[in-house]
């Protein structure tokens, strides 16, 4: 396993980290001047301030990516199934001026809360089968501009609204329907926050292996915890074994940025500057 102790080399921010101190510019001229090499963006916050600027803004100051979040989404009602498909492939146009180097896909729940106005249904198996069609779609188009799609399980407490995909085996027994052959188009980008509690996940991460394992998240998973979305722990403030995990994921092979992700109204309020200091301090003494 890397020994992190003495640099943050490996280290990416996952741009929602301080998405209310500041827009994407303001985090990209932070993340270089402590040094971070890496960021994974967010749509919302691209459209923001304009693809071509925020394109220039990580050329110019050389970082790289670790991911584009995100993709996905994939459900809906009938009348949403363009909408849905073309969202997706405008989601692959930006990851490729950006130069990420991977889509993280969440997937969509029930359609009535992935694609607000959807018709509502409970028809939960029926939203698995459509994710997988779409995603099938989204991945022909990708395979167009070389841009690999990494699936990303949600923790089972989001399957209504966010993922129904939510272990690391459903999500590679999807990439292993969708790309048998493992060329690299499909795989999973694994978060500690949503598999820390799975009793299957280390045999699952073996699996994988190297060609599967995308993009590596991590966070901490606070007891109690407040917010199932925004109560997010800095690693070390919780209970999930983060080395144990990161040391399965490199021992197939993953040796990619540790991307630090972390939703939560707490971190939110303090400077920009407090909470990447300690993501690098963390990342140095936790991870």
């Amino acid at each position: 396993m890397r020994d992190f102790s003495a640099d943050h080399r490996w280290l990416s921010l996952n741009t929602a980290t301080v998405r209310k101190q500041g827009d994407l510019l303001e985090i990209i001229e932070t993340c270089a001047r402590h040094g971070i090499r890496a960021i994974d963006p967010w749509r919302d916050q691209v459209a923001a301030v304009g693809l071509e600027r925020a394109a220039r803004a990580v050329r110019e100051t050389g970082l790289e990516l670790s991911g584009y979040c995100r993709g996905g989404m994939f459900t809906s009602d009938a009348p949403r199934r363009i909408e849905v498909r073309d969202d997706n492939r405008r989601a692959v146009d930006e990851a490729k001026a950006l130069g990420a180097p991977c889509i993280v896909l969440v997937v969509g729940g029930l359609p009535q809360y992935s694609r607000p106005g959807s018709a509502a249904t409970k028809d939960i198996a029926g939203a698995r089968v459509q994710v997988e069609e779409a995603m099938a779609e989204m991945m022909d188009y990708a395979k167009t501009a070389k841009m690999p799609l990494a699936i990303e399980p949600l923790h089972p407490a989001y399957a209504g609204d966010r993922a129904c995909v939510n272990t690391t085996k459903h999500a590679l027994d999807i990439c292993d329907r969708l790309d048998p052959a493992r060329s690299g188009a499909l795989g999973v980008a694994l978060d500690v926050y949503h598999i820390w509690w799975d009793p299957e996940v280390l045999g699952q991460i073996a699996r994988a292996g190297k060609d599967r394992l995308l993009a590596f998240h991590v966070c901490d998973w606070l007891v109690p915890t407040k917010d199932i979305l925004n109560d997010r722990g800095m690693m070390g403030d919780g209970v999930i074994d983060i080395k144990s995990l990161r040391r399965a994921v490199e021992a197939q092979g993953f040796a990619g940025y540790c991307e630090i992700e972390i939703f939560s109204d707490t971190w939110w309020t303090k400077s920009m500057d407090e909470v990447v200091r300690t993501c690098i301090e963390r990342h140095r003494t936790v991870l």
